[in-house]
């Protein structure tokens, strides 16, 4: 039997009964087969462990991965305060979950348990998705923790960030601070592409003072001040809702060696002392330029993912698509990103189940063997899944 895909999707007040029904949805486009792997994403002001008890009551003890987000993704477009169930079958398709609490305290000693884990197991896998808590953390420790071999792509939960709270889902386990794990093997082909449509505009920075994920300042002032003198608010405003949350469209680009690309840095919000709370460590001394983002940009981009993750099918057909989408899209655009989603799948083929959801950041495997997977700011990740031929 080839690898088949469904897609549900439910909105209702009770966390258990969206998750329920759309369990139930997705296991009847499913056909008489039986899923071996469901993928949830769970609004982030939900109760995980009610709509995670609503898929398990009709699912059983299939492996489950998930995350929470500000909105799920379906190839209808950005579904709010909707639940989402992915299932995935196949004679072949082998999947198994893991969940690894500590990751916001030691991010790279989860690593390593994972990469212990497979070494013990001693059998190759086709592909690893995980699912990061996207608050706490630290995701570049994380990815540094994997050779370029192991075949690792995910993402990071979002949530509410003034309150720090969203969360993962692996197994029957949901919490936050962790990360979930899927090993899936067994003749599966994920091809991965992803870009982002932020460009420089030529403003330059010094990073003067970062400590940990707070950057302090920049160019010797409070990074608040300086965005306040570019873009003409009091510096007292950015601490404050909604604008101490738009600084996410308005991101950092640092030089990388040997690339002739920017590493987009975005802040997550501003706090009270006027510094920014990132999700990545900043050095000090690096040169930094404000970049801005262009809905035309973004369809470039969004169409050149979808094309980048069907090339490297290698002639496959994709049969679902998984999409990771930058909170800052949603940010930027807001309803307008729909129409993105519809040029996804005019480029994945017409009837390809899609699900996904917002997120604070993406990880994407290595591009040489001389590296290790990376973790991304700012971009749009589509994960298009065949079967090996």
């Amino acid at each position: 039997m080839a690898i088949v895909a469904a897609v549900g999707e439910a909105y209702a007040l009770d966390p258990r009964e969206a998750g329920l029904q759309a369990a139930h949805y997705a296991l009847n486009r499913l056909g008489n087969v039986n899923p071996v792997l469901g993928i949830l994403i769970v609004p982030h002001r939900h109760d995980p462990q009610k709509a995670l008890d609503g898929v398990t009551s009709l699912l059983g003890n299939i492996p489950i991965l998930g995350f929470s987000s500000f909105a799920g993704i379906t190839e209808k477009g950005t579904r709010l305060h909707t639940v989402v169930v992915a299932l995935l079958a196949g004679e072949t398709l082998r999947a198994e979950t893991h969940w690894y609490a500590a990751y916001g305290q030691s991010s790279g000693e989860m690593a390593a348990r994972i990469m212990e884990l497979l070494s013990y197991e001693q059998r190759p896998v086709d592909s690893l998705l995980v699912f990061a808590d996207g608050l706490e953390g630290n995701a570049e420790e994380f990815c540094a923790g994997f050779p370029a071999r192991i075949p690792l792509w995910g993402g990071l939960s979002s949530g509410d960030l003034q309150s720090a709270s969203g969360f993962q889902i692996a197994g029957m386990q949901t919490g936050h601070g962790a990360v979930g794990a899927a090993f899936l093997r067994g003749g599966l082909q994920v091809g991965i592409g992803y870009g982002h449509g932020w460009v420089p505009v030529g403003t330059h920075f010094r990073v003067t003072r970062s400590r940990g994920f707070w950057l302090r300042t920049l160019d010797g002032r409070p990074a608040s001040e300086t965005y306040a003198q570019m873009f003409g608010k009091p510096a007292r405003e950015w601490s404050f809702p909604p604008i101490n949350y738009l600084t996410r469209i308005y991101p950092l680009g640092f030089e990388q060696q040997n690339s002739s690309q920017l590493k987009v840095r975005a802040p997550l919000r501003v706090e009270a002392d006027g510094s920014f709370r990132m999700n990545a460590f900043l050095r000090d001394g690096s040169d930094a330029y404000l970049m801005i983002g262009s809905p035309a940009d973004c369809h470039k981009a969004s169409v050149e993912a979808a094309q980048q993750a069907v090339h490297a099918l290698n002639g496959v057909r994709p049969v679902f698509a998984l999409i990771l989408v930058d909170i800052a899209w949603y940010m930027l655009m807001q309803t307008r990103v729909d129409a993105y989603f519809q040029a996804i799948q005019d480029v994945l083929g017409a009837n390809i189940p899609i699900a996904g959801g917002y997120t604070l950041g993406q990880i994407i495997p290595a591009d040489s063997q001389d590296e290790h997977p990376r973790f991304l700011n700012q971009n749009i990740l589509v994960a298009a899944f065949g079967e090996k031929e």
